[in-house]
């Protein structure tokens, strides 16, 4: 039996009660929460791992509900240019040159800059090597449900990812039977969607029939940009959600990334069949796709979620900086200086992000017998004092450096900022190596901005 004691902590449950133990102390055993708030001593063991927490805040592990991990090393190779550029002409064309090698380390290193913001769960889009992804989940040790990128339709594919809708599925469904539920517990297969544009509606059916059937997730973009909703009406008569709708596709396990362009009519239908949401607002203003209803779609309430995107999409895989810009930018859409305040984007970013998950009943809050995904926030910088507000300025001020400590499944994977589940320095050697090879195998070239001299 393994005991860890985190005390004199400012505790940020996220429990029905949003109740927050101040000087409170927390009890690890095993992977579990035993006690939370003040723990008796005749809990405690005789061998145990004592934190003292004091003037340190406590929270749930972040949940990132859309990432990329394969597009980890094609960071910078998409930047200012337009959504369909960034796709046929950069991300895909690097993506297709990937071995399992090269998804290893992208999926490894993604999670490590994952594991230094804080997030202890993601949601992963979508990638062509879901096992190099297994493999890297197991070594950082956090939690994830896991896609395969699924496309069978649709103009600019690589000829090697051209698939049949049988094909695909076929090829999902031996992923979820080697893969779902191993590593402790950590890892879920979910059934992936990439797009309208790329998903006939023979595999849109069939993937929903499925899933239900194994009782899994579906991640898909979802109304990412206006041009979409243009392309459904004209070649299958009526916008996205409509048409998933039509094809009996929306239910409570589709995670619908992105959804930037619904109407009042589209969120009513995600209110009725409790669609679950991804919001990425760095990723949506960088790459131009407009700006999420949230205000809309909290108020009326859905289960809205924050993500971080892909790396050439965001160029950050951050939690802390997302919260801050959904705030924000939601402000300033609206002129409401109350739109989606600190509480609620807390709430986003925890027990939202672990129904996204679909598992708010192990993740997602502070509580007995839940599992023990936790991070320790140093609030003791001098861009996050003073501390009148801390919920506040959890989401205001502070950033991926005041993450001290991660915990994931009851065990450390950062503690006091030292990743302790690789060597970091080994890895960023292979992502600069196997980063410059696969662009060169891409052929990808990136025009100077300024004039560069080389000096010899």
């Amino acid at each position: 039996m393994k005991q860890i004691l985190i005390k004199n902590a400012y505790i940020v449950s996220m429990n029905k009660k949003r109740e927050i133990y101040n000087n409170g102390s927390i009890l690890i055993e095993n992977d579990l929460i035993k006690a939370i708030g003040k723990v008796e001593k005749e809990l405690l063991s005789e061998e145990i791992e004592i934190i003292d927490a004091k003037g340190k805040i406590v929270l749930p592990g972040l949940v990132n509900t859309h990432v990329h991990l394969s597009q980890q090393l094609g960071r910078g190779i998409a930047d200012d240019v337009d959504l369909l550029t960034w796709l046929r002409e950069r991300v895909w064309p690097y993506e297709s040159n990937f071995d399992y090698e090269s998804s290893l380390i992208s999926s490894t290193a993604c999670c490590v800059e994952m594991i230094k913001s804080g997030v202890t769960t993601f949601l992963e889009a979508g990638g062509q090597f879901v096992e190099a992804m297994a493999e890297a989940v197991k070594i950082t040790g956090l939690r994830a449900a896991l896609s395969k990128s699924v496309m069978d339709d649709g103009i600019g594919l690589p000829e090697k990812w051209i698939k049949t809708a049988d094909e695909e599925l076929k090829v999902q469904r031996e992923l979820y039977d080697k893969y779902n539920n191993t590593a402790d517990g950590r890892i879920r297969i979910w059934f992936g969607l990439r797009t309208i544009f790329n998903n006939s509606d023979e595999l849109i059916v069939k993937t929903k029939k499925i899933a239900d059937e194994l009782n899994t997730g579906i991640h898909m973009h979802i109304a990412e940009i206006a041009e979409e909703n243009d392309y459904v009406k004209l070649n299958r008569g009526n916008s996205t959600v409509e048409h998933l709708h039509k094809l009996g596709a929306l239910g409570p396990n589709l995670l619908a990334v992105h959804t930037v362009w619904l109407t009042d009519r589209e969120i009513d239908l995600f209110r009725l069949y409790d669609v679950k949401v991804s919001h990425n607002p760095a990723a949506a203003m960088k790459v131009v796709l407009g700006f999420a209803r949230i205000p809309e779609m909290l108020e009326k309430g859905l289960n809205v979620s924050i993500g971080t995107d892909g790396a050439p999409s965001n160029n950050r895989m951050d939690m802390m900086r997302e919260m801050y810009l959904t705030s924000l930018i939601h402000k300033g859409r609206t002129l409401n200086p109350k739109a989606v305040p600190a509480e609620q984007v807390l709430e986003m970013a925890t027990i939202n992000g672990a129904k996204c998950a679909l598992l708010e009943n192990e993740i997602g809050s502070l509580e007995i017998g839940k599992k023990a995904d936790l991070i320790i926030l140093n609030p003791n910088t001098i861009h996050s004092l003073p501390l009148h507000d801390p919920i506040a300025n959890i989401v205001y001020t502070m950033s991926s450096e005041n993450v001290e400590s991660t915990m994931c499944n009851g065990k450390w994977l950062m503690k006091d900022r030292e990743v302790l589940v690789l060597n970091e320095r080994e890895l960023i050697e292979k992502l600069n190596r196997k980063s410059k090879d696969i662009k060169n195998k891409a052929n990808i070239v990136l025009p100077n901005r300024f004039p560069v001299i080389d000096i010899i």
